[in-house]
């Protein structure tokens, strides 16, 4: 007969855990412990359900607090039903063509980018590469170390923040140089382009009829990324009334804000 064993189930409310990398980033963390079998993240709620065998949950209080989230303890129950703790195929099917899609304008937006002088459409073109990462870092991680995961988060914080920065500081010279203005049709051409591919995610995740978190969080971002869109276009139409390229800088530095801000939190989570 097989030795019995206690599995309970706490429940935490992590307040300052809001987009996808930080929940991917707690899954991670929570994965180095050996007690916990399973767990169940509401990112609308800003709920993390832990199945555990320890009698004593304060070992994985330790670890969400060492997140740094503001962690509190909410519940204790018996056993649940099996969790599913990996994506299934269908699941991972979709997160994959979403993957595809923002790489896919990651290069469009970037080179347009660059071709026009919109240093808008060069920020929203890391804002697509940052989606693409947490896509990417939930698909690569299925089955792996969680040290490797760990490296892959911190791989992918690194460089957005190293983007955003070099961004940030190329729109500071350009403001200093005051160049030429940026080619605002094609500004708003390609943010109108991406602004569909957003919008073709959200029919996705819409049609993936799931309950759970990360369809629903991963559709909340996306739709803030169509806010950046709109930015873009808001700014080129801007420079096309003041024949002024500042409204094109500040819409890329508010844009390069938002990524380095989610990079710096995922470096931080992703911390040994």
């Amino acid at each position: 007969m097989a030795e019995s064993r206690i599995v309970a189930t706490t429940v935490f409310r992590v307040k300052k855990m809001d987009c996808d990398a930080e929940e991917e980033l707690v899954r991670l963390r929570l994965a180095q412990l050996d007690e916990v079998e399973a767990v169940r993240v509401d990112l609308i709620a800003r709920t993390v359900s832990v199945r555990h065998t320890s009698v004593d949950p304060s070992s994985v209080r330790a670890a969400l607090d060492g997140l740094d989230l503001d962690t509190t303890q909410l519940d204790v129950t018996d056993a649940v039903p099996e969790w599913a703790p990996v994506p299934t195929m269908h699941e991972r099917g979709i997160f994959t063509i979403a993957l595809l899609i923002n790489a896919l304008f990651f290069v469009v937006e970037f080179v347009a980018g660059l071709a026009s002088q919109s240093m808008g459409l060069v920020a929203d073109s890391i804002d697509m590469l940052a989606d693409a990462s947490v896509y990417g870092l939930s698909l690569l991680a299925v089955g792996r170390a969680t040290h490797h995961k760990m490296r892959l988060a911190a791989g992918s914080g690194y460089l957005q923040l190293a983007l955003a920065t070099v961004g940030l500081a190329e729109v500071i010279r350009r403001f200093l140089a005051q160049e030429s203005l940026p080619d605002a049709r094609t500004m708003i051409t390609v943010s109108l382009l991406a602004l569909t591919a957003n919008a073709a995610t959200l029919v996705i995740l819409r049609r993936a009829k799931t309950p759970e978190a990360h369809f629903q969080a991963s559709w909340i971002f996306t739709a803030n990324d169509i806010k950046a869109n709109g930015l873009v276009i808001l700014s080129a139409v801007v420079v096309i009334v003041t024949e002024n390229p500042a409204a094109d800088l500040v819409a890329g530095a508010i844009i390069f804000i938002i990524v380095a801000n989610g990079a710096r939190r995922i470096l931080k989570l992703a911390r040994p």
